[in-house]
């Protein structure tokens, strides 16, 4: 018989480590987004580290913004930006305070709320799809900028939160360049997710945006 997954809260502790520590040991962890209409969870299955100042490829790379300050600490709290003028995506900060790591978090198999994730992405062609990339997962979690900042460790109602879930074994795991990051950035092998699963988005390389005529 399997054992159901460990609904315990992820202490701030477990975040206050190095990103390439973090980022893999995500795998298997069960995140919670209480909405209004109620709770959607999902098991994670796909996630990438950004290092801060030792990595072209993140936000914080040169240095702290408005839009960033959230990566700096302290870890445990939710990080969440804008993109391509569509889309929000969600990561996860990482210590120790002031260091600007994070984990983004880009696919998750929805294990319960799946009804009102697909009330979200209507485009889904199977529940397999709800969470698949980062932009869907946060669509399907009603994850929007007015997270951004949120403790995910903090006691008591909170909107996101992270349950330990089932930790995934070191020969579950994969890893390889992240997902179209351009650049140097692009070249470290820190996207990380389960073998084989299902809910893990499709590698794609970085395609430089043309410009319109």
């Amino acid at each position: 018989m399997i054992a159901p997954p460990d609904r315990t809260p992820l202490p701030r502790e477990f975040f206050d480590r190095p990103v390439l520590e973090v980022a893999p040991d995500l795998l298997g962890r069960i995140l919670v987004r209480t909405t209004p209409d109620g709770p959607i969870a999902l098991r994670l299955t796909e996630v990438e580290a950004y290092d801060g100042p030792n990595d072209p490829g993140s936000h914080a790379y040169r240095g702290r913004t408005a839009r960033n300050g959230v990566m700096f600490g302290p870890p445990g709290h939710v990080y969440v930006y804008f993109t391509y003028g569509m889309w929000f995506c969600m990561n996860l900060v990482c210590g120790p305070e002031g260091r600007a790591s994070a984990v983004l978090l880009r696919a998750g198999e929805v294990i319960e709320g799946a009804e009102l994730a697909r009330k979200r992405r209507l485009s889904a062609r199977n529940d397999k799809e709800l969470a698949k990339g980062p932009a869907r997962l946060a669509t399907a979690l009603d994850v929007a900028r007015d997270l951004d900042g949120t403790d995910a460790c903090a006691p008591g109602d909170t909107p996101l939160r992270i349950l330990t879930g089932t930790a995934v074994t070191s020969d579950q795991v994969r890893n390889g360049p992240r997902t179209g990051v351009a650049g140097d950035g692009g070249v470290h092998p820190w996207r990380f997710w389960i073998a084989n699963d299902p809910s893990v988005s499709p590698y794609r390389a970085h395609v430089p945006r043309r410009r319109s005529s």
